[in-house]
């Protein structure tokens, strides 16, 4: 979901640009702003108590986030930290909430993404909580090609690496790589100069 850019500027919407590594906003931090990338990709991720990450998405442009904390006013539970050069636009607090009031339509559309990434996040969650490794993965790439009008075997690019795959799914890297590979030899998924078709 994104918010026409020319609203968002109509509000007083400002510029901000990222380089990778740069933390937009940190994890226990007060949300003052609406974001919505113009350029880029950021990632939304937290750290276990053993260090180890856990990636709880990676958005790309025209994505908002952090929009679900700053409508409750509570702290945010995760960072949000740029994977590549990013532009990204922010608007405070009192100027979203006008715009929200100004145009129910944008509202009513945020509310049912929000509710659809609850629900996409239930069933992943189900699928990581069970040990098998296979369907923790073949789940995440259900619900990244989901959204895709081309529903054919291999015709989508997995955007992710290993490392990001194993991130998203609470698995080491390793295991997500072997278990990456034997998905290939079962014909789940074909890798084609390095990259993941499923």
């Amino acid at each position: 979901m994104s918010i026409q850019e020319s609203l968002l500027h109509s509000v007083q919407a400002i510029e901000e640009h990222y380089n990778a590594g740069d933390y937009i906003f940190r994890e226990g931090a007060t949300p003052q702003f609406y974001y919505q990338i113009v350029t880029g990709e950021v990632k939304l991720n937290s750290y276990k108590e053993d260090g180890k990450e856990f990636i709880q998405d990676i958005l790309s442009e025209n994505s908002c986030f952090g929009e679900s904390m700053l409508i409750l006013g509570k702290p945010y539970t995760v960072n949000a930290i740029s994977l590549s050069k990013c532009i990204v636009l922010k608007v405070g607090r009192e100027q979203f909430f006008q715009l929200l009031q100004e145009n129910p339509d944008i509202f009513i559309d945020m509310y049912t993404t929000l509710s659809e990434k609850t629900s996409e996040k239930l069933v992943l969650m189900q699928k990581i909580s069970s040990q098998n490794a296979e369907e923790r993965l073949v789940e995440l790439m259900n619900q990244m090609k989901d959204s895709k009008e081309n529903k054919d075997k291999y015709s989508f690019e997995i955007p992710h690496t290993r490392q990001q795959l194993a991130s998203l799914t609470g698995l080491s890297l390793e295991t997500t790589i072997r278990v990456i590979k034997r998905m290939e030899k079962n014909e789940i998924l074909m890798i084609k100069n390095g990259k993941i078709f499923y």
